[in-house]
């Protein structure tokens, strides 16, 4: 009931300040669809280990408020998760930022059941709540540091209860290399809790771009520190092909 009322209080705080901010005339959509050989999911430490798509994508007024959906699914559509985020920038002036927000969401795993003596997967959608918080500090056009942290509460009983993701990021973007094209490279310290299991990793992500192009490459790799989180590998890695978009719209008063 707890979470239920705080998801209710924060949509109706968002809709009332979302209608209220009459400064803005346009109307923002930005973000991007991807293709990898391996899903792996916002939290590094799994993946779905089949090829798969992803879509996340922003919408907002201009302002400090925005609902950002992601989803990410297996190409069959049997794994994977859906999220709308609700976000709100907390603090936008000068080099140190903060953002908060809150999701809703859902994790589509497979699930072996015996009926009748037989046995066959069904795909299983199981529930959660989660927050974040995520201050920054930029440096320069090209360093950023910051800290991301989310804190995840699973609605049912055969699942994880509760979690708490804490990543420590550097962010070394726009490098330039050859004929127009620079790289982003964003290594990563993160701790993962999962009830009680815990575990220390290493990420990074290298992104290669092109000037004017819409089009980014990404290798993503994902490496155990010490860990005993239940589902957890040694090392992972994918590459992704991702177009990225953002669009203005005029609203109508």
């Amino acid at each position: 009931m707890r979470k239920s009322v705080m998801i209710i209080s924060f949509l109706l705080f968002y809709q009332y300040s979302f209608s209220q901010d009459t400064t803005t005339k346009e109307f923002h959509v930005s973000g991007n669809i991807g293709v990898t050989n391996n899903g792996i999911s916002i939290i590094p430490t799994f993946s779905l280990k089949q090829s798969a798509f992803n879509l996340s994508y922003s919408l907002s007024r201009g302002g400090r408020f925005s609902i950002d959906p992601d989803l990410r699914l297996t190409f069959d559509g049997r794994k994977g998760s859906g999220i709308v985020w609700f976000r709100y920038k907390l603090k936008t002036e000068g080099k140190f930022k903060v953002n908060i927000g809150i999701h809703p969401a859902y994790n589509f795993a497979l699930r072996t059941i015996t009926e009748e003596g037989k046995s066959r997967n069904i795909t299983q959608a199981r529930r959660f709540i989660a927050t974040e918080l995520a201050p920054s500090y930029k440096v320069n056009n090209h360093l950023n540091f910051g800290l991301y942290y989310l804190k995840g509460n699973g609605l049912q009983d055969d699942a994880t209860k509760s979690l708490h993701f804490v990543n420590f990021i550097t962010s070394i973007n726009k490098i330039p290399l050859f004929l127009g094209y620079s790289f982003n490279i964003a290594p990563q310290l993160y701790y993962l809790k999962m009830d009680n299991q815990d575990g220390y990793y290493f990420n990074s992500n290298i992104v290669l771009a092109k000037q004017k192009s819409p089009f980014t490459l990404m290798y993503m790799l994902n490496k155990e520190i010490r860990s005993n989180v239940a589902g957890s590998v040694n090392f992972d890695w994918n590459v992704s092909l991702i177009y990225n978009f953002s669009n203005k719209y005029r609203s109508f008063k």
